[in-house]
């Protein structure tokens, strides 16, 4: 995603990343820095929305629901912090 962003919106930079031929190690680099990230997030909303284990062994549809709805807001997190920045 983000490096059709850089073609998009900052096509010299991607130029730049292409002839140095270092586009690969900055998506990559990227790429767990944005892995990481949602990690943390998905942790910090499951512990502010009080989603635990104990949720998940007595409402298994009401956990995956608010899972769902965690990872999504996460990710769209993540797409506005890292990937269209």
């Amino acid at each position: 995603m983000h490096k059709r962003y850089l073609e998009e919106n900052r096509p010299t930079l991607y130029h730049q990343l292409v002839l140095k031929g270092t586009i690969k190690t900055y998506l990559a680099d990227l790429n767990e820095q944005a892995q990481q990230r949602l990690e943390a997030i998905i942790h910090q909303m499951k512990k502010n929305e009080g989603v635990t284990e104990q949720l998940k062994m007595r409402d298994q549809m009401q956990w995956v629901r608010q899972m769902n709805s965690i990872r999504q807001r996460a990710e769209e997190i993540i797409a506005d912090e890292l990937i269209y920045t």
